[in-house]
């Protein structure tokens, strides 16, 4: 008692508390008395109470019934999302369809499969410079393409 009435808010729960710790305790007595008793009614009582800790953090469904009066953000992207991101795909893969064979290589394997410069220099049977100067190039003109005419960065170059 005096360990839940130390660990627990509400006081005026401790004695509901105590007669679960007492079924508890009477169920795990019917496969055989457990060798430190006092251990474990202790540690019933600690699990009891995480128990109830948890319980008390999870938010009723019926609470939550109407998403909507909540005003949040949904995870889904609405139709004009759906559409522009299509839109983008395609422009993107035209781009990417435009590149020399080599560089769109080089530049697939490295932004979209995540390939080291290593992977990708011994997948292609190049140096890793040759894969580096493949992926510059690829970047500046799926740049120059996306985005209408040579980038501020290639300009300076």
């Amino acid at each position: 008692m005096r360990f839940l009435d130390q660990n627990w808010r509400n006081k005026s729960e401790i004695e509901d508390l105590r007669q679960e710790v007492y079924a508890k305790l009477l169920e795990a007595a019917y496969s055989g008395r457990p060798e430190h008793t006092k251990a474990f009614i202790l540690t019933t009582a600690r699990n009891l109470l995480i128990n109830r800790v948890r319980r008390e953090q999870v938010v009723p469904i019926e609470a939550m019934a109407d998403i909507g009066e909540l005003g949040v953000a949904m995870d889904a992207p609405g139709p004009e999302r759906i559409v522009m991101a299509r839109d983008s795909l395609r422009r993107l893969q035209s781009a990417l369809d435009r590149l020399p064979p080599r560089c769109r290589e080089a530049v697939i394997l490295r932004r979209v499969e995540g390939l080291s410069r290593r992977e990708i220099a011994q997948r292609m049977g190049i140096g890793e410079k040759t894969v580096a100067e493949h992926i510059t190039n690829g970047m500046y003109a799926l740049a120059d393409l996306l985005f209408d005419g040579p980038s501020d960065a290639r300009r300076g170059a």
